[in-house]
């Protein structure tokens, strides 16, 4: 048997939704527009969507981006999940 490529399930270039939850600071939303900008050059942060937690501890920043291939979703993906602030990328 043969190894098969596993098709993506995503048709690349594309516009492309993360979610983004984190702690509720300032430094929490630049860090994650400064993460995305390093792989979508053209990411419009004034279109971000932020919705703050109940209790005002946490943030959750829907980001649209341009997705040009799997592996540039890989490493935003990669980049956000290392933040200390980030507490899931969906």
């Amino acid at each position: 048997m043969g190894q098969e490529k596993t098709k993506s399930l995503i048709e690349f270039p594309c516009n492309f939704e993360i979610k983004v939850m984190g702690e509720a600071n300032k430094n929490f939303c630049n860090d994650i527009i400064s993460i995305i900008r390093k792989y979508d050059l053209k990411f419009d942060s004034s279109k971000i969507e932020m919705k703050g937690s109940s209790k005002g501890k946490y943030i959750s920043l829907t980001c649209n981006i341009y997705a040009t291939s799997q592996i540039q979703l890989n490493k935003i993906y990669t980049a956000l999940s290392k933040n200390t602030m980030t507490k899931f990328v969906l």
